[in-house]
């Protein structure tokens, strides 16, 4: 059976990848039109704050994916938005490889059994719940940890 400390651990793994949501691809008739930044609403522009530079050289497809997420996104309290506004920063800043493993990870969540779901998600709440230093030791043993001890502990002893 695997450890508490493990099991938030392999949790923490999982969600902060797979929290990371790539958007979906939808099959569209006609072109969208292109959205320029300057007429996007205060509140759309504060949530895509991170695309700002970006959004004018984006397919308008693309702009048009954002501005239908952002549609919830602006009416969640500031905290949410702020949230959201960081995650879609960190996925900017991630690789093509981080990209595609967080995708890849998001997958293998969506695949999981809805208990096993509910498990890693208690696991998640639990860690968050720890002290920043806490959290910061456990995220730090597990980036030095080599990738096949990662999957040993991930996976744990087979029976």
């Amino acid at each position: 059976m695997p450890s508490p400390a493990r099991t938030l651990l392999s949790l923490t793994f999982a969600t902060l990848l797979g929290s990371l949501v790539a958007p979906a691809l939808h099959a569209q008739s006609s072109p969208a039109p292109m959205t320029s930044w300057n007429s996007l609403t205060p509140a759309q522009r504060d949530v895509l704050s991170p695309l700002q530079q970006d959004w004018n050289s984006m397919s308008p497809e693309r702009q048009q994916r954002l501005l239908e997420k952002s549609k919830g996104w602006v009416n969640l309290p500031p905290d949410q938005r702020a949230q959201i506004s960081q995650r879609i920063a960190d996925w900017q800043h991630m690789t093509p490889a981080e990209r595609h493993q967080a995708r890849e990870n998001q997958r293998l969540f969506r695949e999981l059994p809805p208990a096993k779901r509910e498990q890693l998600h208690d696991a998640y709440q639990r860690f968050q719940k720890l002290p920043p230093e806490q959290r910061a030791r456990l995220m730090q043993q597990w980036h030095a940890m080599p990738p096949t001890e990662r999957l040993r502990w991930l996976h744990g002893p087979k029976r």
